[in-house]
């Protein structure tokens, strides 16, 4: 008896060690998968910076004190060959934790040298993200602050313009709203600025675009569309630290992404969900720029050394905290110069 008591104490020591160091864990998981992409910027290639940052995260986050399942990853089991859904990761020894992540979101951004991609890994406990597959959905969000509920998936485009211009006490033709630049918007933009609100267009990025509606420095507003579900989970999660409204619906195109979403667990293909319904419990969330971005710098180099901007989310805290950090590279240690 006296045995198993020690090893239960043993257990509950490691696993708060491991939960006090998992936040520059976190970063450490996307910084490096930002800094293995940024060799590939502007070099035309979207396959090669994906596989160095799925590579390098990967490194990572099999030596983690953590006992960890990939609930939303790179694809399912056998499609990749690593950080699928449902992959063990971590030493096994220590807390047990969800991961969601994107090595680098923004492939096309990277191969062109286009602005807002980003590498992002989230962490929650045993039930904490909605699993969803990788297909399509339809997306609204908005920031902190504003009354519960001014949002609705359901609504007009014009009823959502005006409820949160009202909430937020401005003219309609003040707000920016953000969707990317796909052929099926192409109603949605048009309602929009027929309603008199300003759209700002994006090629790929909704994690990050998501985030910057929660930070008033971007001037982004509100985020509508239809973009992937994995990114839609990761935003979400983003959110439940910042502060902020969103509601997401699966879009199911063809019967082999139903039967996928079938094997998540999903069934009601209907189904609004709202962002609790998304991402839960506690949260804790790094995001790092490979390319600039209205949230984050992309990688720098100084005389051959990294420099990267991150952002670490907490949702115990609620805080938002920037860190950058210079990369020693061959040393095997980085610098946190800032935080």
């Amino acid at each position: 008896m006296d045995k198993d008591r020690d090893d239960k104490e043993a257990r509950r020591e490691r696993d708060a060690l491991a939960l006090r160091s998992l936040p520059m864990d976190a970063v450490r998981l996307s910084e490096a998968a930002a800094v293995a992409a940024a060799r590939y910027v502007g070099r035309g290639d979207e396959q090669a910076p994906d596989e160095a940052a799925k590579r390098a995260m990967h490194a990572i986050l099999r030596d983690l004190p953590i006992d960890g399942r990939v609930v939303v990853g790179e694809g399912e089991e056998g499609a990749v060959e690593e950080l699928y859904v449902g992959e063990r990761v971590g030493t096994g020894r220590g807390p047990n934790l969800e991961i969601a992540l994107d090595p680098l979101e923004g492939e096309n951004i990277t191969a062109k040298g286009g602005t807002h991609a980003l590498s992002v890994v989230a962490m929650a406990e045993h039930g904490g993200f909605l699993h969803v597959p990788d297909i399509y959905m339809d997306k609204i969000a908005v920031g902190g602050g504003l009354p519960q509920g001014v949002v609705d998936l359901d609504a007009a485009p014009e009823d959502n313009l005006r409820n949160v211009a009202d909430a937020m006490r401005i003219p309609i033709e003040d707000l920016m709203v953000c969707i990317l630049d796909r052929p099926r918007h192409e109603e949605l933009i048009g309602r929009v600025l027929e309603a008199g609100a300003r759209v700002t267009l994006i090629s790929d990025g909704d994690v990050s675009s998501i985030i910057a509606t929660a930070l008033p420095r971007t001037g982004v507003d509100m985020y509508m569309g239809i973009g992937g579900a994995p990114q839609g989970v990761l935003a979400a999660a983003a959110l439940a630290c910042m502060g902020g409204q969103m509601q997401g619906r699966l879009v199911v195109r063809a019967e082999d992404e139903r039967v996928a979403a079938r094997r998540a667990g999903i069934d009601d293909f209907h189904r609004k969900y709202e962002l609790a319904e998304m991402a839960s419990g506690n949260i804790l969330l790094a995001a790092t720029g490979v390319t600039d971005g209205n949230v984050l710098r992309g990688v720098k180099h100084r005389r051959g050394v990294p420099m990267t901007q991150s952002l670490l989310l907490a949702s115990e805290s609620g805080a938002v905290r920037f860190v950058e950090t210079l990369h020693r590279i061959g040393s095997g240690r980085a610098t946190c110069i800032g935080a």
